[in-house]
């Protein structure tokens, strides 16, 4: 039988009922790891780390600000390395000419790119379920990832960037993580630390009631949920989503062939073990009839259509998504909502995707280059006229973010050896770690399957 002490005994009913409260709270985050988000405040063991990070990322980004860019990408820019010195460390900034030319081409100002990585609030560390050992930090608006990478990693995305820049040029629409810059912090007597950093898949994240990690495997792909009513972030897996299906109706069809299209890519990588993110939240009853009004159809047609699009040449925001939200009375008023161009989207944009006279100029697809109507056949989904426009899609009832994250591993010798051993560990299920080909084609039958 339990008996309280007698200090407990004494202590007012409120006080003892806090530290109950407080026991359980304690509990709870021992039960799930410390599982979630928490603000890295000045007692944390990041704090110091954190806020170095901040300053140079400030500096990194100002120099931009006071170089602008004017030119086309070139060989240099993708070498370039800035060193900038700091009281008690260094920042050391990698190919920041291109980095800063993909986000002007996302619709993003260095100025609110400084401003969410280095505001006032504190960062936030994500502690996750994942077996990765890499430190996961979110600006305090939660727009932008900061993961820490090994030297091996930072090479191999800086020695691929150009391809990967590539791909968002020929498919703006991709679902590849977006990376944003590449950084190493060197503190004296301490290690140097790689990071990058990313567009969060999941933001904005208010809202968001479920998020899955799916590998398109079995083995190891559960994670328990959490208490109903906790606020502990979980991170959930293959096997949590069995039994449900991502709903988009038309749309369908889009997600499942960019996913292929965002494979084949990684597999020209030699890459595996990469993470198709998804999240839902549900849609209110104003958001799903706003997304047919006038206004919104427009600013949708703009958000997803411009044919200068282009991360790595000068010129304007280009890639679909980059119109800002308050120029949408700008567009109504300057458009002609009587042509025959727009009485097409009208009518038939309620299915997400634009109608290929629109994007080949009222041609009907006479184009005899493949490459061309490839690209103008999947570009056709209309953007939601929402935050973060390019990982987000919009079904009947539910909002959907999706992405492919983890994109570093190849298929090298210790990877082959590995697949070796799980064949003999676990005879006829399925596990992670496959060939790139084996792992490309079934995390796209698991979309397909998993898409109504």
């Amino acid at each position: 039988m339990t008996t309280m002490s007698q200090a407990e005994s004494e202590m007012p009913a409120n006080r003892r009922s806090r530290t109950g409260k407080r026991r359980l709270w304690r509990g709870l985050r021992q039960q799930w790891k410390l599982l979630g988000l928490f603000e890295i405040d000045p007692q944390h063991e990041f704090f110091g780390m954190t806020q170095m990070m901040k300053e140079g990322l400030s500096a990194a980004v100002q120099n931009t600000i006071d170089n602008p860019l004017t030119d086309d990408l070139s060989e240099d820019d993708f070498k370039t390395e800035v060193t900038q010195v700091h009281q008690g460390f260094q920042m050391e900034t990698f190919a920041g000419p291109v980095f800063a030319r993909l986000r002007h081409s996302l619709g993003m100002t260095e100025k609110d790119y400084q401003h969410s990585l280095s505001s006032e609030g504190c960062y936030l560390q994500f502690i996750s379920n994942s077996k990765s050992k890499a430190d996961f930090f979110l600006t305090n608006d939660k727009r932008f990832f900061l993961k820490t990478q090994n030297k091996r990693e930072v090479k191999f995305l800086l020695s691929n960037l150009k391809i990967y820049l590539a791909h968002l040029e020929s498919y703006p629409h991709s679902l590849l993580v977006k990376f944003l810059g590449v950084h190493r912090i060197k503190i004296p007597r301490r290690e140097k630390k790689y990071f990058i950093v990313m567009q969060s898949v999941f933001y904005p994240d208010e809202r968001i009631n479920a998020r899955y990690d799916i590998k398109g495997c079995q083995v190891s792909r559960w994670t328990n949920p959490p208490p109903e009513g906790s606020h502990v972030i979980v991170i959930l897996k293959d096997m949590n989503f069995e039994g449900k299906y991502i709903t988009l109706d038309e749309q369908g069809a889009w997600l499942a062939r960019q996913m292929k299209i965002d494979t084949a890519f990684l597999q020209k990588l030699n890459v595996l073990d990469y993470s198709f993110l998804l999240a839902h939240q549900p849609l209110h009853r104003d958001e799903r009839d706003q997304s047919h009004s006038l206004a919104t159809l427009i600013m949708r047609t703009k958000k997803s259509v411009d044919p200068g699009s282009s991360p790595t040449h000068a010129g304007v925001p280009c890639v679909p998504g980059a119109v800002l939200e308050e120029d949408s009375a700008l567009l109504v008023s300057e458009m002609d909502c009587g042509s025959d161009s727009f009485r097409v989207t009208e009518t038939h944009s309620s299915d997400g995707l634009i109608p290929l006279q629109e994007l080949q100029g009222g041609a009907a697809g006479t184009s005899a280059d493949s490459e061309l109507q490839e690209f103008q056949v999947q570009n056709r989904r209309l953007l939601p006229n929402f935050k973060n426009p390019l990982h987000v899609i919009d079904g009947p009832d539910l909002r959907y973010f999706v992405g492919i994250i983890d994109i570093f591993t190849v298929y090298g010798f210790k990877k082959k050896l590995e697949n070796l051993w799980k064949r003999l560990r676990y005879p006829g299920q399925a596990f992670s770690t496959v060939s790139p080909p084996a792992y490309a084609c079934r995390l796209c039958q698991w979309v397909q399957d998993h898409t109504k």
